[in-house]
């Protein structure tokens, strides 16, 4: 694809006269955009998080986007490029754009979009206090792993075995899964099985795994790669007559079993109240990454049918979405 390709968007690069006071005059906001995946509807309630701060694309601030289209080796380049481009701030809406955004420079402010634990890939000293050039919101804690394990257990009683399709090459995944290891899973008395992704064409190979080795569900972590392939793991998971987990509700409308995520939407807005308040003065390192406080659960009526799975009612109660087409 030509690098120029990578330049899409809701838009390009928008430029216009200036509109925000805090600005010097003449001076127009110059922000970066840099996605893993590709546009969707989530970098619209960026855009919408703007525009109610008063910023219009085309008027008053200049928006460039990068989208890697789930090719992660173009992340680097992507982020050099706007580095290069003298943007004033970087928005990073994954780990590995943070990471790629955060190598390639140490003093252009970076804001974070639901980045799952920022300190422990070494983007922040602290949630309280980045230190850094970096802030923004982070995904979940530690804590999630464990919920997402008891509703699994919930779902599919007597279940013993969990296949887990992971990435070894994601910090967020290696710890997600170490924890699993050493003391979640036990717990709950529940054996983990590793099926390690490196690629898509990995996925089949992890699937039959999965059945031969008689996991009873699988779950797999959340990733832009995994994001952009929903529909096909959607359609593995059935086929080999799994229940499936999912960091998402795209996944679920792809097809997949049920989801338990953070809502993305309000992430994605809140990156705007970042950019705006650099923008206006204020220091990456001192402002607070915040946690994702509102997580959603979302179930697909249509795939527990095709896998002959009653979804309990004590967990149809707490759904945010149901979807039964």
């Amino acid at each position: 694809m030509n690098r120029r390709a990578f330049i899409t968007g809701l838009g390009a690069v928008l430029v216009g006269p200036l509109g925000v006071e805090a600005q010097q005059a003449g001076k127009v906001p110059h922000i970066g955009f840099l996605g893993a995946s590709s546009p969707g509807r989530l970098v619209e309630a960026f855009r919408q998080g703007l525009r109610e701060l008063g910023y219009t694309e085309g008027r008053n601030i200049i928006v460039e986007y990068r989208w890697a289209e789930g090719k992660l080796e173009r992340l680097p380049e992507l982020a050099a490029e706007l580095v290069g481009r003298k943007v004033d701030v970087i928005v990073a809406e994954a780990p590995q754009a943070a990471l790629a955004a955060y190598h390639a420079t140490r003093t252009i402010p970076i804001v974070i979009i639901g980045v799952g634990d920022p300190v422990a890939l070494g983007l922040a000293a602290s949630l309280a206090h980045p230190g850094a050039n970096v802030t923004g919101t982070a995904s979940f804690g530690p804590e999630l792993n464990g919920k997402i394990l008891e509703l699994l257990k919930e779902l599919v009683p007597g279940i013993k075995r969990v296949g887990i399709l992971w990435m070894p090459v994601q910090v967020n995944h290696v710890r997600g899964l170490k924890a699993l290891e050493e003391g979640l899973a036990r717990s709950l008395a529940i054996q983990i099985l590793p099926l390690s992704i490196m690629s898509p064409g990995d996925f089949e190979a992890a699937f039959r795994t999965a059945v031969t080795e008689h996991a009873g569900a699988v779950w797999v972590f959340g990733d832009p790669m995994f994001s952009m392939h929903r529909d096909r793991l959607a359609a593995l998971a059935l086929d080999s007559r799994l229940p499936s987990m999912f960091f998402g509700r795209l996944h679920v409308e792809a097809g997949g079993l049920v989801s338990y995520a953070p809502n993305f939407a309000p992430l994605f807005r809140r990156a705007a109240t970042y950019v705006d308040k650099i923008l206006k003065g204020a220091k990456p390192a001192d402002l607070p990454v915040e946690q994702a406080t509102k997580f959603e659960l979302v179930i697909n009526l249509k795939a527990a049918k095709a896998l002959g799975l009653p979804i309990p009612q004590s967990v149809l109660g707490r759904a945010d979405q149901i979807i039964d087409q």
